[in-house]
């Protein structure tokens, strides 16, 4: 019998970005699947963007609302989403040719799971102060809890809940944290689903994050003390295929 093909939402949220929406909208459309459905959410933009946005074609939907920040503009996405299937892209980010497929297939192959992820790869000011990420090889890859990396199924918002508008930064991670806290079932594909630009405007980089990731960290310590069930949980690194496969590359040979 034949399976209904998932409904996918973009949802891509939108601040000054007028020099890179083309290119990171071009990259889901290139993608070339259907059924999809596009959201874009200007946060308080006050470039052009908003103009640009109104001309990028019929198969956009587009709210604008006052800056409120990245999640709360996630978040407006989420409520708007009509698809079985939620992935984000910021608006200075690309997704390399092939990524849904990979992450669609994996989904349809197996129910259980909850969240595909893949790979992050770095591009543009690979500055001193980001060479300190830990990248897996020459080619600036790296696994990253980054949310534009990820295809999450709409059912999954309902267990862990939305982005918490109320962290400046480090939003993403905090997602994640509560996601494995509620016993998400999430695999990180060897391949890259997500190309991470590095500019002088960067968000993350305007803000200071090293503050933000305390923050969530330490929230995610006080709920699992709370929870003596949660106090051991798993590593992000354990839902890595590529790890997965080199252990049982491992046990098969020393066998």
């Amino acid at each position: 019998m034949a399976v209904d093909p998932f409904f996918v939402s973009v949802i891509i949220p939108v601040y000054n970005a007028e020099r890179f929406l083309l290119e990171a909208v071009e990259s889901v459309r290139r993608q070339g699947y259907q059924p999809m459905e596009i959201i874009i959410v200007d946060d308080g933009s006050t470039d052009s963007s908003a103009s640009l946005i109104s001309n990028l074609g019929d198969d956009i939907r587009f709210f604008s609302q006052e800056q409120q920040g990245p999640s709360a503009a996630r978040n407006q996405g989420l409520a708007m989403a009509r698809g079985d299937l939620i992935a984000f892209l910021d608006a200075d980010d690309i997704w390399p040719q092939g990524r849904l497929h990979l992450q669609l297939e994996r989904l349809q192959q197996d129910p259980s799971l909850e969240v595909v992820m893949g790979r992050t790869q770095y591009f543009g000011l690979l500055s001193a102060h980001r060479r300190k990420i830990r990248f897996e090889g020459p080619d600036n890859t790296a696994i990253i809890m980054h949310l534009g990396s990820a295809l999450i199924r709409k059912s999954t918002f309902e267990k862990v809940g939305d982005l918490d508008e109320s962290l400046p930064n480090q939003e993403d991670l905090d997602w994640f944290l509560r996601a494995r806290e509620k016993g998400v079932s999430m695999l990180i594909l060897k391949y890259i689903t997500m190309q991470y630009r590095m500019h002088e405007g960067n968000y993350s980089r305007t803000q200071s994050s090293e503050g933000g990731m305390m923050r969530v960290l330490m929230k995610s310590v006080i709920r699992r003390k709370s929870n003596p069930l949660q106090v051991q949980l798993p590593n992000f690194y354990d839902f890595d295929e590529g790890r997965m496969q080199r252990y049982s590359t491992e046990n098969e040979v020393g066998e």
